[in-house]
């Protein structure tokens, strides 16, 4: 049996296509004249410079299967289990994973894992256990997040801007990782590649701070159900509340001293949140790898991203130790010290 899970290869997908902050206020205005909104005031409240969308006619399943491709030609060993892990999705049925799968060429069993801006951390957590239980041994996990589709142009007024206000920041994107067994020792000391442990939380009486209705029983066929509706100032007090007691946790159980993490990702809503969340957290906003503000809110494929390119700048390498951690709507808190 596999002493552990190591991660085998990262792969992204960023749409070519930007629209910038001033493009997104510059539409707002125009598409709502009986409406003041203030001009900069998304760069000022956010940070967000630019954001990624996809081409017309481009499915959440094409972005997974972009970065997926770039991570098996990387890793091109046979795989045994895909798992599409996003907040998007192509379908309500059937899963996306089916979807991912037929274009790859797969002939693998497949499931979806969903769990908002932390479906690909949760997915590493399944893919874990999986392996480490003996279930599978190389695993593809595929993200495709297509938010942009449901942000809300046409405002009814100030308070239902503000309630759109979180979507105008949200990017479209691809990511992937393999996760594959290994038997390099993983636990506290232990310097070989592999994940060293993961911690979950969760506090779902906040679930109705963030939602996105469409196509769910409460609402079916509500057009209206079709666009972000998100309390961001009430979000962030519930991460704040949470406490640090789930990543401090996992890094003490595993003799892991904050100064010996070469790097830390972590999902990224606004610039101005960065630092007081990582401080809440019992992390400091320095060694944290800032991606916000050039490409927006990544949601799920937030972390693979950052970690590709923590990759490919150089910053971390084989034998860093990176810690993810993962912010959700819902809400949820996840946490991952893996090994390179």
């Amino acid at each position: 049996m596999p002493t552990t899970s190591a991660i085998a290869a990262v792969g992204t997908h960023l749409p070519s296509r930007i629209r910038t902050t001033d493009e997104t206020e510059r539409r707002l205005r125009e598409g709502n004249p009986g409406t003041p909104l203030p001009v900069g005031l998304i760069r000022r409240m956010t940070g967000v410079e630019r954001v990624h969308e996809r081409e017309p006619g481009e499915q959440a399943s094409d972005l997974a299967v972009a970065a997926a491709r770039e991570a098996i030609a990387a890793s091109p060993e046979p795989l045994d289990l895909l798992i599409f892990s996003s907040a998007s999705q192509d379908l309500i049925e059937p899963a996306t994973s089916h979807i991912v799968s037929d274009k790859l060429g797969l002939g693998v069993p497949v499931f979806d894992v969903k769990n908002a801006c932390n479906s690909v951390l949760n997915a590493v957590q399944v893919a874990h256990g999986l392996i480490v239980a003996g279930q599978a041994r190389r695993v593809l996990i595929a993200s495709g997040e297509t938010p942009t589709s449901a942000v809300r142009w046409r405002v009814s007024g100030r308070e239902q801007f503000v309630r759109s206000f979180p979507g105008y920041t949200m990017s479209d994107a691809g990511a992937a990782l393999i996760l594959q067994a290994t038997d390099a020792p993983a636990g506290p000391g232990a310097t070989g590649a592999g994940i060293v442990d993961l911690a979950f939380s969760a506090a779902s009486r906040h679930w109705s701070i963030g939602t996105l209705p469409m196509g769910g029983s409460m609402r079916p066929r509500d057009l209206d159900a079709t666009y972000f509706d998100i309390d961001g100032r009430a979000l962030q007090r519930a991460f704040l509340a949470l406490g640090p007691e789930l990543v401090t946790g996992l890094l003490a159980r595993n003799g892991i001293a904050r100064g010996d993490l070469d790097l830390v990702l972590m999902h990224q809503v606004a610039e101005p949140h960065l630092a007081p969340i990582a401080e809440r957290l019992g992390l400091g906003v320095e060694r944290i790898l800032p991606t916000v503000a050039q490409h927006g809110n990544l949601a799920s494929a937030t972390l693979p991203i950052q970690l590709r390119q923590a990759l490919d700048r150089g910053l971390v390498g084989p034998g860093s130790l990176v810690l993810l951690v993962g912010l959700a709507g819902g809400i949820s808190l996840g946490a991952a010290a893996v090994r390179l």
